[in-house]
């Protein structure tokens, strides 16, 4: 039977300096190409991956979902936030610095799909759309799937304004309350909602990372605790 890989990288183990280090995969961010390029080489050779293999959107926080095989190796995919794959050494890797990471595996069909979404890729319908296109495009069934969601920015230290509070939790039931109200700031905690647009796409077997990037700014790159600038930790998944 097929297996799968994935792998969640920390900031750390990469040559990139100042706001960016060190392991930055991100190539947007203000950084030396250079730099962003060694560290990538770093991380495929750990994986004993070539360049050639690896397969990355452009995000850019909507929900675009993008099926991928080997003809995609190499390339950037325009203005996508989700990968799907299902052939074998193909990986997929998006980047992040507080949005949630979800992966999700079917070991039925052996697909492997990797998403991006912050609070604008969850009114988007980004997650739904991924578990739709598996469905749709390799008969996957979501009681099959499991879903994984890796370190993201915690609620105790994402701040939202009321508009973006309401527009993410209309996407949940009444009953799910994921934006909070604390000392008269709301309070947006990105990877509950995650987990409930998951569940409410039919995906019951899902795990957490339960890890906070900007509790924990040695390990992972954040965005809003690091003030805009910072780099972008990597997120891994291929068929084996």
């Amino acid at each position: 039977t097929r297996e799968f890989l994935h792998a969640v990288f920390t900031r750390r183990g990469g040559v990139s300096s100042g706001p960016f280090s060190s392991l930055n995969l991100g190539g947007s961010v203000g950084d030396d190409p250079e730099a962003v390029s060694e560290n990538h080489h770093r991380i495929y050779t750990a994986l004993g991956l070539r360049a050639s293999q690896v397969v990355s959107p452009y995000q850019v926080h909507g929900a675009r979902v993008g099926i991928v095989g080997r003809h995609d190796g190499g390339h950037i995919i325009p203005d996508t936030d989700a990968l799907i794959t299902a052939e074998v050494g193909v990986a997929l890797l998006l980047r992040f610095a507080d949005c949630v990471p979800i992966l999700m595996v079917d070991p039925r069909h052996h697909v492997v799909a990797l998403a991006h979404a912050g609070w604008r890729g969850l009114v988007a319908g980004g997650i739904p759309a991924t578990v739709a296109a598996l469905t749709k495009h390799f008969g996957s069934w979501p009681p099959d799937l499991w879903a994984g969601i890796g370190p993201a920015i915690g609620r105790d230290h994402y701040i939202v304004g009321p508009d973006v509070a309401a527009a993410v939790q209309r996407t949940l039931p009444p009953s799910v309350k994921v934006a909070t109200q604390q000392k008269g700031q709301w309070h947006l905690d990105l990877a509950a909602a995650a987990r409930e647009q998951l569940r409410m796409s039919g995906v019951t077997d899902i795990s957490e990372s339960n890890m906070c990037t900007a509790c924990h700014t040695e390990e992972w790159y954040s965005h809003r605790a690091e003030h805009g600038r910072t780099g972008r930790f990597g997120v891994l998944a291929m068929v084996t």
